[in-house]
C-alpha cells in the first residue's frame, strides 16, 4: 500500500503550468455565447431506431416472400405490397431524421467559471446546470459507430444518485479531451482556458496496472455465468432423459443464446482494462468495441468493496467495486462503471487501495487489509462476532468483523463469499443498529454503514451488543471529526496555496 503516490504526489512541487500547462485564467463564455454538439451526432444517436424499424417492416415481407418461393409461386406474398413498405419505411426515415436533426440544433452548451450548462428540447424544454466543483466523475465514451468518426460524449457526473447525469453527445474526440481536461483542472482550483487547447491539455498520467485478455477470459468463464450454463445443460439434459425427444432442446435455445451474449458483454465490457494514476484522479479505460475512459477525481470514492467468489478462490483473484457519488446504483449503465479492478491478485487489489487511499492510517497497511481479505479471529485487531453468534453463523462468526484505522473503517464477512468494505472516516453518511427476535434473545447486533447509493454496502454481522454500540458511538465521533479536517472539494487548492 506504501508504493503507490497519491493523485497529488505529481502535482505537488510543481507549478500549475507545469500541471496542466501554460495559460492564463479560465475563460468564461459570455452569456450570449453557446456551443452546439457535432453535426453528425444525429446519426450517430439514431441509427439503432432506423435499423429497428427496417427490421421490423422487414421481417414480415421477408417471411411472405419466402412462403411464396416454397409454394413455387402458388402462394402470392399475404402482406402489404413492397413500394407500400418502402414508402412506410422512407416516411419513417424522415421523420425520425427530422426529429434527431431538431434536438441536435436545440441542445446547446456553454462552460463558465463555476458551471457547466446545457439546453435541449423542442416542444419541452429542458435547461441543466451543473456546479463544476461538485463533478464527482467525468466520463469520455466511445460508441462503436461514434468510433468511426472519431466522435465521443462526455458524460460527467455529480452528486444526484446518477439519475440524471449531464452529457454531451456527440463532440470530436480532441473536443472531449480537451473540455474533460479543462472541467478537472477547473474542478481541481486550477484556473485555465477551456476553449485554448494549450491551455489545458490532458494531465500527465503514470500507468499502474493491465489487465490482460487471458485474465479477462479467465474471469469471465470463472464466474456466475458458468454456473447459470451449468444449471441450463443440466435441465437440458434431465428434459431430454424424461421425455426422449430431442426437439424439446429448442425451448433452451433463447436461454442458450441469453448465456452467450452474457458471456459476450462481459467479455468485452472488461477487455482492455488500465489503470492510471494522474494529478487529476484515477483514471480508468476499458472496452472492446464501446470503449469508455474514466476520470475519478480525489476525493470522490465514498466507499470501496472487494470481493472473492469461491470459484475465483484457487485463482486468488478478487473483485474491486467502489460507491461514488453520481453513479448510483442503476446497474444497466453504472454496473460496469462502479468497477476498479475486475480481476486482480491480491498485490493488484493493494495497488488499487494505495491509489483510493494514499493514507491508510494504520502502520502495517499490508498485513490489515490481508486480515480483512481473508482473515479470520482477532489478527491484526480485528474485532469478530461473539461465540455465541454460532447458532446464527456457525460458519461465518469468526470471520465477520471490523476494524479502525486512522482514516476508515474496514468490515469484514461472508465464507464462501468473501468480502471486505472500507469507507473513509468522512464519508461516513449515517449508521444503524438492527436486531432481530433471535439476536434479541442472543445479545447481538448487526452494525450497517450508510454510504452513497451503489453497490457497496459495508455491514458487520452479529457483533455483541455492547461492542456495536461502541462501534456506533465511535464511529459517528470519528466522522465528525475527520470531516472536520477533511481534504477541500478543489483537490489542488492546497498545493497551489503552498506555492
Amino acid at each position: 500500500m506504501s508504493g503507490p503516490r497519491s493523485p497529488n504526489d505529481e502535482a505537488q512541487g510543481l507549478p500549475p503550468d507545469k500541471v496542466f500547462g501554460q495559460g492564463a485564467g479560465f475563460r468564461t463564455d459570455s452569456v450570449d455565447e453557446w456551443h452546439r454538439v457535432h453535426a453528425v451526432s444525429p446519426l450517430v444517436r439514431g441509427w439503432l431506431a432506423v435499423v429497428a424499424l427496417i427490421f421490423i417492416f422487414g421481417r414480415n415481407s421477408f417471411d411472405d416472400v419466402l412462403a411464396s418461393v416454397r409454394s413455387g409461386g402458388r402462394q402470392s406474398p399475404a402482406g402489404a405490397p413492397a413500394w407500400l413498405i418502402l414508402l412506410i419505411l422512407g416516411a419513417a426515415v424522415v421523420v425520425f431524421g427530422i426529429a434527431f436533426f431538431l434536438s441536435w440544433y436545440y441542445t446547446r452548451y456553454r462552460v463558465t467559471n463555476d458551471h457547466v450548462r446545457v439546453n435541449s428540447g423542442v416542444i419541452f424544454r429542458q435547461q441543466r446546470q451543473a456546479r463544476i466543483d461538485r463533478v464527482q466523475a467525468i466520463d469520455v465514451v466511445q460508441p462503436l459507430l461514434a468510433r468511426i468518426f472519431a466522435l465521443a460524449e462526455l458524460k460527467f457526473e455529480v452528486a444526484d444518485a446518477g439519475k440524471s447525469a449531464m452529457k454531451l453527445s456527440f463532440l470530436r474526440l480532441d473536443e472531449a479531451q480537451r473540455l474533460r481536461a479543462a472541467i478537472l483542472a477547473r474542478a481541481s482550483g486550477m484556473s485555465v482556458d477551456p476553449r485554448q487547447p494549450s491551455a489545458a491539455p490532458q494531465a500527465p498520467e503514470r500507468p499502474v496496472l493491465a489487465l490482460t485478455p487471458g485474465r479477462v477470459a479467465g474471469a469471465t468463464l470463472l464466474s456466475g455465468i458458468s454456473v447459470a450454463a451449468l444449471v441450463l445443460c443440466a435441465a437440458a439434459i434431465g428434459v431430454l432423459i424424461a421425455t426422449g425427444s430431442p426437439s424439446i432442446l429448442a425451448v433452451f435455445i433463447p436461454l442458450a443464446l441469453a448465456v452467450a451474449a452474457a458471456y459476450w458483454k462481459a467479455f468485452t465490457t472488461d477487455c482492455n482494462f488500465r489503470v492510471a494514476q494522474s494529478p487529476d484522479g484515477v483514471r480508468l479505460r476499458y472496452g472492446m468495441l464501446d470503449t469508455r475512459a474514466q476520470t475519478i477525481p480525489p476525493g470522490r470514492v465514498q466507499a470501496v468493496g472487494i470481493t472473492q467468489s469461491p470459484w475465483w478462490r484457487p485463482a486468488g483473484w478478487y473483485r474491486v467495486h467502489i460507491n461514488v457519488a453520481g453513479y448510483g446504483s442503476d446497474h444497466r449503465d453504472s454496473g460496469a462503471r462502479t468497477v476498479v479492478l475486475p480481476a486482480g491478485t491480491e498485490a493488484e487489489v493493494m495497488t488499487i487501495l494505495g491509489l483510493i487511499f494514499p493514507d491508510p492510517g494504520t502502520a502495517d497497511p499490508l498485513g490489515v487489509f490481508r486480515a480483512g481479505l481473508r482473515g479470520k479471529g482477532p489478527a491484526y485487531g480485528f474485532i469478530h462476532s461473539p461465540p455465541r453468534a454460532r447458532l446464527l453463523d456457525p460458519l461465518a462468526w469468526r470471520r465477520n468483523g471490523y476494524r479502525f484505522t486512522d482514516t476508515a473503517l474496514l468490515c469484514r464477512h461472508g465464507v464462501f463469499f468473501r468480502r471486505l468494505q472500507v469507507v473513509p472516516h468522512e464519508r461516513t453518511q449515517s449508521l444503524s443498529l438492527f436486531q432481530g427476535p433471535l439476536m434479541r434473545r442472543l445479545g447481538l447486533a448487526d452494525f450497517e454503514l450508510h454510504s452513497t447509493a451503489g453497490p457497496v454496502r459495508p455491514v458487520v454481522h452479529h457483533l455483541d451488543l455492547a461492542t456495536a454500540q461502541d462501534l456506533f458511538t465511535g464511529q459517528a465521533a470519528r466522522a465528525a471529526t475527520a470531516r472536520r479536517i477533511g481534504r477541500p472539494d478543489r483537490w489542488l487548492e492546497e498545493s497551489k496555496h503552498e506555492q
